[in-house]
């Protein structure tokens, strides 16, 4: 089950959603739903702690 980083809403259902690597550690799956993406709300890097928009 993927879940969306930002707000934890699962993505596996729909097809409105996108998954990226981190672009600092290019290691970690960043995984966001398209509100959190549509209102620029911020996600956190698992792995290395990058902040992004």
């Amino acid at each position: 089950m993927a879940k969306c980083i930002t707000c934890g809403k699962d993505v596996t259902t729909g097809i409105h959603f996108s998954k990226f690597k981190c672009p600092k550690c290019l290691e970690a799956d960043i995984v966001r739903c398209d509100s959190c993406k549509e209102l620029v709300n911020e996600y956190k890097c698992p792995k290395c702690g990058f902040v992004g928009p």
